[in-house]
């Protein structure tokens, strides 16, 4: 399935069950693992299992493959592997710790840069 195709999916079905600062992180390259991460929030367990079910029934119903998913037994960060796109739906104070946006938004150079900014002299 191509990329543009299953991100609209992936985007469509967190919205359709009202799935909150949804953010598409392009990483072709920064890593030859996946295409996309996809982030978003849910506000409680239920809604981030939700979403998550929801995302692999549009996925599915679109002919796209779901590799696996974790997390869905505590509801409070939920892996969707999708194979071209990961998807992370987490709850607010555990997206907020983890923080996956900055991690993947910066290149490895641009990573190594600020740890060296950030170290005591």
């Amino acid at each position: 399935m191509d990329i543009r195709k299953l991100q609209k999916i992936v985007v469509s079905a967190l919205e359709d069950i009202k799935g909150k600062e949804i953010e598409v992180i392009n990483t072709t390259k920064l890593t030859s693992m996946f295409d996309r991460l996809v982030i978003a929030t849910g506000d409680s367990n239920r809604q981030v299992r939700s979403l998550a079910n929801n995302v692999q029934e549009k996925v599915k119903e679109a002919g796209g493959e779901v590799l696996s998913t974790e997390g869905e037994d505590s509801g409070e960060w939920v892996l969707v592997d999708l194979g071209d796109i990961v998807v992370h739906i987490m709850q607010p104070t555990v997206r907020q710790y983890y923080n996956l946006e900055e991690l993947w938004q910066a290149t490895p150079s641009q990573r190594k840069k600020a740890a060296e900014q950030g170290k005591p002299e």
